[in-house]
């Protein structure tokens, strides 16, 4: 695969990115590639004991990694479980070239998966199901179901895609399916915002099956987390579109498109969007289930 082009984001509804901005707006995507020895290295990059953030400068071809019995992929694996750090799920960013991608992905039964689409078109098979993923397509596999996934895009595709070991509770059944496109989901402003601020839920948050959650945040140019959030449950955030002044822990960083922020639990955090657009990024979180009161379980 270090034959493919640079990545940017994928061919097909969404187009190159450049300077860190989509072309047409909507999903960011690594910056792929190598600087030139003429640059600088002073960068946002930073991995603290409470947070890490990740930016897009850094996602280059030199960190990718690559999975057995894959064919024509690529990723770059922005977060994994780590003594004394996150504790939850792995999220990698994942290209396709034409043709790419897996017919047993996953092959341990206990695991959970979701992936959101930011360029091309995939065909993900699900249980004997065929459904076509274009830009802002969401699928969710629960654990112990059979799942395939191919690039049918004529170039590149690409993915955002988050594992995690579903935790079981008596009574509480396996989750279902889920398939959607984000842009037939309505966005649920957050109260007393005059919707500045809104949440693209892909899981219903009373199905209490669902031991994860995976959402699209947008804030309108001004908008705001006006208090410093301090919670149990972890992060990954990744933005998507737009710019922001982030807080993280006791720090206030800038972030911007294909930039990549890893939150553990308590880390307090809070946002001003800068504009002059909307600022979105894809959220996780953990979910609905007692806190583990023993290591690795």
């Amino acid at each position: 695969m270090n034959d493919l082009p640079p990545a940017g984001a994928p061919t097909g509804d969404v187009a190159t990115v450049r300077d860190g901005q989509s072309t047409t707006g909507r999903y960011a995507g690594p910056v792929a590639g190598l600087p030139p020895q003429t640059g600088l290295t002073t960068d946002t990059a930073v991995f603290t004991e409470a947070y890490a953030v990740v930016p897009r400068t850094v996602m280059r071809d030199i960190v990718t990694s690559y999975l057995p019995g894959w064919e024509g992929m690529r990723m770059w694996m922005l977060a994994r479980p780590l003594s004394g750090f996150a504790e939850t799920f792995s999220q990698y960013i994942v290209e396709l070239a034409e043709g790419g991608g897996c017919d047993t992905p996953d092959e341990d039964p206990e695991i959970e998966h979701a992936m959101f689409v930011t360029g091309g078109t995939l065909r993900v098979t699900i249980d004997g199901t065929d459904h076509s993923l274009t830009p802002g397509g969401f699928a969710y596999v629960p654990p112990g179901i059979e799942w395939s996934l191919r690039n049918v895009t004529p170039g590149e595709a690409g993915f955002h895609w988050w594992r995690k070991r579903w935790q079981p509770v008596k009574g509480v059944s396996r989750p279902d399916p889920i398939v959607a496109q984000e842009q037939d989901i309505s966005p649920s402003p957050m109260p007393d915002t005059d919707g500045a601020w809104a949440t693209t839920r892909f899981m219903n948050p009373a199905d209490l099956r669902h031991d994860m959650h995976i959402t699209v945040v947008t804030f309108k140019p001004g908008g705001s987390i006006p208090f410093a959030e301090t919670h149990v449950m972890e992060h990954g955030l990744f933005v998507l579109e737009g710019k922001a002044v982030y807080r993280l822990n006791r720090d206030w960083v800038e972030v911007g498109p294909g930039d990549f922020m890893w939150l553990r639990a308590f880390c307090p955090q809070a946002c001003y969007a800068g504009g002059p657009g909307p600022f979105r990024y894809l959220l996780y979180k953990d979910v609905n289930r007692h806190a583990a009161l023993w290591p690795n379980r």
